[in-house]
């Protein structure tokens, strides 16, 4: 931006391909045409367009922890691929903050009760005329 031009290229293929634009409107249109070429050069040549992704590949992943996967797929009934796949979809877009509260009341020989409240963050709060 700050020598006034946007530039991008494709990610994820072997191939560059790049393309620029003098305004973030026209980025679009640019990156198309960009698109387009390349399509254009593969055909020329006679060679396949990379695809970015084949929707597949290789895990390591220790025995204990693919045997457990394996486990929970039968339990399930579906496969290993779904057990994985629905891992991945939870990790990426499945909040991950978790509260956890507890609630203790302390009583004791006096009539007095107090309740404290823990978040998982937060400092105990006490509802009571005695806090200690």
């Amino acid at each position: 931006m700050s020598q006034g031009i946007c530039r991008g290229k494709i990610l994820f293929i072997k191939d560059l391909v790049t393309y620029k634009s003098d305004t973030p409107a026209n980025l679009e249109e640019v990156f198309q045409e960009a698109v387009n070429d390349y399509l254009e050069t593969c055909a020329q040549l006679s060679r396949k367009p990379a695809k970015p992704f084949r929707g597949q590949f290789n895990v390591r992943i220790p025995p204990d922890l693919h045997r457990s996967a394996a486990l929970r797929a039968v339990e399930n009934g579906v496969s290993l691929n779904d057990v994985v796949v629905k891992a991945l979809d939870s990790f990426l877009y499945v909040s991950s903050e978790v509260n956890h509260h507890v609630y203790l009341t302390i009583s004791g020989e006096t009539t007095q009760m107090a309740t404290v409240t823990f978040a998982s963050s937060d400092e105990p709060e006490w509802n009571a005329p005695y806090a200690h």
